[in-house]
């Protein structure tokens, strides 16, 4: 059994692995693609891990977030159109939803009018550039929600609680 890392400014990587109380040993174990050096390299920052290693790290440690983080800031292409999504409780989440709903619901006849030409004219561009965001508030309180769902209750519908 090794010894718990005293080692300040963890990467998350880290920080998951350790989250299921795992040494680098028992984690390399489960990870059948990953070598004792090669994760040591990920959780020092030394080494980016390719998606296959993060997703199997997201599996085995039980940390789906892991994938979106991977996505947000190590994949390039992600960086520029990937979000972070943030782990919250599911009353914060539900709460944001209901506040973006209703925002949204406030502007709905707005958008009408604004797309019902199809086009978005040079007076119209502010009102649906305020539309455009909070779409955007909204597609990162669903995709808040589906990571909650995910890690309590998991890929297969059961609870994991």
């Amino acid at each position: 059994m090794g010894q718990k890392s005293v080692r300040e400014n963890k990467n998350i990587y880290f920080k998951s692995r350790e989250g299921c109380s795992l040494t680098r040993e028992a984690a390399v174990e489960k990870l059948d693609c990953l070598s004792r050096s090669r994760l040591e390299k990920i959780e020092y920052d030394k080494a980016t891990p390719t998606p296959e290693e993060v997703v199997a790290m997201a599996e085995h440690y039980h940390q789906p977030s892991l994938c979106n983080y991977y996505c947000s800031h190590d994949c390039r292409i992600g960086q520029d159109h990937v979000p972070e999504v943030k782990e919250k409780g599911l009353s914060q989440i539900t709460i944001e939803m209901l506040a973006t709903l209703n925002a949204l619901t406030s502007n709905k006849d707005r958008l009408i009018n604004i797309v019902a030409d199809g086009e978005v004219s040079e007076d119209e561009l502010p009102d649906f550039m305020t539309i455009k965001s909070e779409l955007k508030k909204m597609s990162l309180v669903i995709d808040s929600l589906n990571l909650w769902v995910e890690k309590t209750i998991g890929k297969t519908g059961e609870a994991d609680v």
